[in-house]
């Protein structure tokens, strides 16, 4: 087991063996995506969204290009044989299901055909398959950078979609986690068990910086997901 006592939140190292700490990985991950959190939700077609621009077209479009990504991350959740990744493999937050439910009510049966997979959204999904096959540590970037969004942010989005749109229920499920009671027990509780898996089986630089690559991957699937919705008017 590897224990940390602080961190470093400038360029060097972050990792110090001593004295365990159970909150310190995603202390850490808060404070070095910060700014980078800040970029994402002015970028591309999650700016769009906040401002009440986003088009149903452009909305679906995003779904789709972040799909192949989950569907990814929770494969590799799945088969993962250590257990402090089994331990966070939670399948009440899995999207994938809630994703390709969203995209069939939004346009049907179809949708692989009229909503295209952009090339920044396979590259995406590829860093997290790749995550996922390196020992599992890298993965508990994707999946902070991911599930926290969905439970937090992605909440708000839910509410403007709906109000904007007009969008229903059954396009929005990919925010509704129905099998988590009370969100921010859950959370609480996740963060704590994110921080013993990566003490158990990975190094905090190895997932910083893999978390940082992550929020890069979304902020370039916002982007060209605006430009592509751009595009078709």
């Amino acid at each position: 087991m590897t224990n940390w006592t602080r961190a470093d939140t400038n360029d060097g190292p972050v990792t110090r063996q001593l004295v365990e700490n159970t909150h310190f990985l995603t202390d850490i991950l808060r404070e070095r995506t910060r700014a980078l959190h800040v970029r994402a939700e002015r970028s591309g077609i999650i700016k769009d969204i906040l401002r009440g621009k986003a088009s149903r077209y452009g909305y679906a479009l995003l779904l789709r290009n972040l799909l192949p990504a989950y569907q990814q991350m929770e494969a590799g959740l799945d088969r993962h044989p250590l257990p402090p990744m089994r331990a966070i493999a939670r399948r009440e937050l899995y999207r994938a299901p809630a994703l390709e439910s969203d995209l069939q009510a939004l346009y049907g049966v179809a949708w692989p055909r009229l909503l295209p997979l952009l090339p920044v959204g396979d590259r995406y999904a590829r860093r997290v398959t790749s995550a996922a096959g390196d020992g599992g540590g890298r993965l508990i970037a994707h999946i902070y950078t991911r599930y926290f969004g969905d439970l937090s942010g992605g909440q708000i989005l839910k509410k403007l979609l709906a109000g904007n749109l007009g969008l229903t229920s059954r396009e929005l499920s990919f925010y509704d986690f129905p099998h988590i009671a009370d969100a921010a027990v859950f959370k609480r509780d996740y963060r704590r068990a994110l921080n013993q898996a990566a003490q158990e089986i990975s190094d905090v630089d190895a997932i910083v910086a893999e978390a940082m690559s992550t929020f890069e991957h979304n902020i370039a699937v916002s982007e060209s997901v605006k430009e592509a919705a751009a595009d078709r008017h």
